[in-house]
């Protein structure tokens, strides 16, 4: 554990210095730096480098630490979180999507609430710092400000993605109009901002919205400047296509069912696309098979990196997201097109920041960037001896690993204890929502 001068801790939001770390910058200018200091202020990266002056400042002591980026998220339906205690892998009754549907219009917005920091609480233990909340069971109104309230108390960075009800009418557009006022009265933290999640018009496990629906839904919600992110299906393109509806503002979810042609208007229509590689292995019978992230890379779509689930995968390690791709990757190609520790390490940090519009800001430690930051024990029995961080971390690392977690600046985790909220707490209300949950859920 990193030691911090007692002296000036409560300043340590406003400056301090990380010293004697070995850091992997993710800035291609700065590279990795095997012993070297980051200085912060006022939530901004000042310098990074060996031996930085900085008199007075308070410092963590982080020798024997391997310091990078925050995780960036770019697709996690927080909303499910606590239903890992419900659902049942890929169960005909008790799987993801018949669960999901199931109990999605059971929800409160205190059952989102609770759900929603259950999720993000583990997320920051996992080195997350930026999230997208793909909310999908946007019920009404409450749902979405108790889904925000969390995000914002929580104190991690995010989008939140305004969706739908699980109980929606699929000939029904979701609520343009709450997702105005939403925009309209501000974001309850300085650190979110706002997009839209919209439904999927092919065949998928949650039925085909009309695509005259879906290109409503789009135009209105690019009228408000807003992004936009949807699932990917087989067929899927050539329909967005069709319909102008691909482009740099819209994410596509899950590599997977893509033709060569469909790779190529991704990548000249700039939409980009994020890989849930936990979630794609466990439902790839249902979506053709495999996990195209090298036919989207030969492509040159922007891709990034994420949960999906944490009720689906059973939690959300992102560490164990970066294997699950590379083993993935390695049972496809073998050693003939390799991808690299330092380009997954790149997929989960600054491509991720680039997916959600961010990379001006986050994703690499760059001098003027904000402070987003993770620090792992180099000397932990499963980590250690580290001769290349970059392969440790991504073969061997794990959410045990992860000592101190800065984001803008602020310590939200030291020690591997959290400093602004109460696990505890946060397991409880959250089991306790399951329990009443489980009571109305006929199935269970």
């Amino acid at each position: 554990m990193p030691s911090i001068s007692s002296s000036a801790r409560s300043g340590l939001d406003q400056e301090l210095i990380i010293r004697g770390a070995c850091v992997l910058t993710m800035d291609p200018a700065l590279g990795d730096l095997p012993c070297a200091d980051v200085h912060i202020r006022d939530g901004a990266i000042v310098a990074v480098g060996p031996d930085l002056l900085a008199q007075g400042v308070p410092e963590i002591d982080a020798r024997d630490m391997i310091v990078l980026p925050g995780f960036v998220d770019t697709h996690w339906h927080l909303w499910n979180s606590a239903l890992r205690a419900l659902v049942r892998g890929d169960d005909p009754q008790h799987g993801y999507f018949p669960v999901t549907l199931g109990t999605g219009p059971l929800f409160t917005p205190e059952d989102s609430y609770r759900s929603v920091r259950l999720g993000l609480a583990e997320g920051l233990l996992s080195g997350i710092t930026t999230v997208q909340n793909w909310a999908h069971n946007t019920r009404s109104p409450a749902h979405a400000d108790a889904e925000l309230r969390a995000m914002a108390e929580m104190g991690q960075r995010g989008r939140f993605a305004y969706g739908w009800g699980q109980e929606q009418p699929l000939d029904q557009p979701m609520d343009l109009a709450d997702l105005g006022r939403v925009l309209q009265q501000g974001l309850p933290s300085e650190l979110l901002s706002l997009g839209a999640a919209v439904r999927t018009p092919v065949s998928n496990p949650r039925g085909a919205v009309p695509v005259r629906v879906v290109s409503e839904e789009c135009a209105h919600i690019r009228a408000l400047g807003l992004p936009l992110t949807m699932h990917a299906r087989p067929g899927l393109v050539p329909v967005l296509a069709e319909h102008g509806l691909l482009g740099p503002d819209l994410q596509l979810v899950h590599p997977q069912g893509m033709s060569a042609a469909d790779c190529a208007l991704l990548a000249s229509s700039g939409t980009t696309m994020t890989c849930s590689p936990t979630i794609e292995m466990l439902y790839a019978q249902a979506t053709r098979g495999v996990i195209q992230f090298h036919e989207m890379e030969e492509a040159g779509v922007l891709q990034s990196l994420s949960v999906d689930s944490s009720g689906a995968s059973a939690n959300a390690d992102f560490y164990a997201c970066m294997r699950a791709l590379l083993w993935s990757h390695k049972q496809r190609f073998g050693n003939r097109q390799p991808l690299t520790a330092h380009r997954l390490l790149r997929l989960a940090t600054l491509d991720g920041a680039r997916d959600l519009g961010l990379s001006h800001l986050i994703g690499s430690l760059t001098p003027g960037k904000r402070a987003d930051i993770q620090m792992l024990r180099a000397t932990d029995l499963n980590l250690a001896p580290v001769f290349d961080p970059a392969h440790a971390l991504v073969y061997s690392a794990q959410p045990a690993n992860v000592d101190t977690v800065l984001v803008d600046g602020r310590v939200l985790l030291r020690g591997g204890r959290p400093t602004r909220w109460d696990g505890a707490e946060i397991v409880r209300e959250a089991a306790e929502s399951m329990r009443v949950l489980a009571s109305r859920y006929p199935l269970v």
